[in-house]
């Protein structure tokens, strides 16, 4: 086998290697007469991807006459895709064309030359493993019912709203026409919704936050199909994110075809109205769903602001809306949920204690407040009339100092006014001013 490429068909073969290694790890090269397949699998068979190179795909394509035999076994061999990055580290603007080589079909090494632009020629040999486990999965878009197209930029923005550490993902999809019991309220009409999925039986940081997105199909997707009852899907992020990226590179749109829970989910990129007839490469994602579905957990979660009237029970999590958004069809919700809310509560508790905790003690220091030694006071008028106490005035005290019992000096401390100084001055040079008469004299 000897192949060729160059131009465009090099940088999108580097796209479709580096989406391949987010993938999985290892790649199965099968050469046949029409095209070239590439297929990885992950190691938990959750996710398979697969991409086929046309012929016309190539500048240089050729199979020994053994091999192009149509009723011959293809050829095939397998590399890891880590040594096959390796050799695709050097920028494609600097490459002029690279070509692959495997002499026999049961060749220890595959050989992979690149002819850079100032003349220097680099060549790598990628050690084929022994007995290459082959799998190869085809699934007829016919079968799914539902599916959906979105951009990758809209569909980048949309998860751009989750966290960064979120691992798997949900769709739910609801018949627009069948409408929804809250037409009039915040989520009417959004006939897709995303949620974040988190592990139950983990407690950790990451497992707190629950976010949520409503969609409007006709606003967010650029086709959205789906009759009859509504179905959930949950799947991995990590692979969703990678073959985002590959086809956001290869300015293609994403078809996203599903069924119901526990039937995998089939990703293609869509390549305008003749949807790949005059593409010369394919490009398959198949991602393993969950058997549990999530639709039980919809009917509890009630809307944003059913949970905001709920946010005063004991236990209940308040959300927090994100009012300013890029679309206005999309309604995004998200809930803390797990130990926060307690703690935030024990806070807030402590704290209201801390504050009667202070009143207490202000009002202790109050009053004794008359029993303070050398601070001269009038004695207690009695009030004929309502036959009630008087509180005592008092002439003078000296002032507490700040932090005996740990409460700080009142604002509205005499000392604080305005001029108070000044009055204290003059009180001063009058004390200074004045002159004792002299006592009369008596024989």
């Amino acid at each position: 086998m000897e192949l060729s490429m160059s131009g465009s068909s090099l940088r999108t073969f580097g796209r479709c290697v580096t989406f391949l290694a987010r993938v999985a790890s290892e790649l199965v090269l099968q050469a046949h007469p029409a095209k070239l397949e590439m297929h990885t699998l992950n190691s938990s068979r959750s996710a398979y991807a697969s991409i086929s190179l046309a012929r016309d795909f190539f500048d240089q394509y050729h199979l020994d006459a053994a091999a192009s035999a149509p009723s011959s076994t293809p050829l095939q061999c397998s590399v890891l895709l880590k040594s096959l990055l390796a050799v695709l580290r050097t920028p494609h603007a600097a490459l002029d064309r690279l070509a692959v080589s495997l002499p026999e079909p049961d060749a220890p090494k595959l050989q992979i030359t690149l002819h850079c632009l100032n003349g220097v020629r680099k060549t790598y040999w990628i050690v084929c493993s022994a007995e290459p486990e082959v799998q190869s999965l085809s699934l007829d878009r016919g079968r799914f019912p539902s599916r959906l197209a979105i951009r990758p930029r809209e569909l980048a923005r949309l998860l751009s709203n989750f966290q960064s550490s979120l691992q798997e993902l949900t769709i739910i999809a609801t018949d627009p026409a069948s409408g929804l019991p809250d037409a009039s309220g915040d989520v009417g009409g959004k006939a897709v919704e995303l949620r974040s999925y988190n592990d139950p039986t983990k407690d950790d940081c990451d497992t707190r936050l629950h976010t949520q997105l409503w969609i409007d199909p006709a606003e967010e997707f650029v086709e959205f199909v789906h009759a009859g009852d509504p179905v959930d899907v949950t799947f991995g992020v990590k692979e969703l994110k990678a073959f985002l990226t590959f086809c956001e590179g290869c300015e293609v749109d994403i078809l996203l075809f599903f069924e119901k829970t526990g039937e995998p989910v089939l990703l293609v990129p869509r390549f305008g109205l003749d949807d790949g007839a005059a593409s010369d490469f394919e490009a398959t994602l198949v991602l393993a769903t969950m058997t549990v579905s999530q639709l039980s957990d919809s009917d509890d979660a009630q809307q944003p602001a059913t949970s905001a009237q709920n946010a005063g029970e004991p236990g209940a999590a308040a959300p927090t809306l994100v009012p300013e958004n890029v679309s206005n069809h999309t309604k995004i919700w998200s809930e803390l949920s797990g130990s926060t809310p307690k703690s935030i509560e024990a806070n807030r508790e402590n704290h209201a204690q801390k504050k009667r905790n202070a009143s207490t003690n202000m009002l202790n220091d109050m009053s004794m407040l008359p029993n303070v030694t050398n601070a001269p006071s009038k004695p207690p008028v009695a009030d004929n009339a309502n036959n009630i106490m008087q509180p005592l005035q008092m002439d003078h005290m000296e002032e507490r100092p700040e932090g005996i019992s740990g409460i700080p000096r009142s604002q509205h401390h005499p000392s604080n006014w305005v001029g108070a100084d000044d009055n204290d001055d003059d009180n001063e040079d009058d004390e200074e001013l004045l002159v004792q008469t002299t006592p009369y004299y008596m024989d």
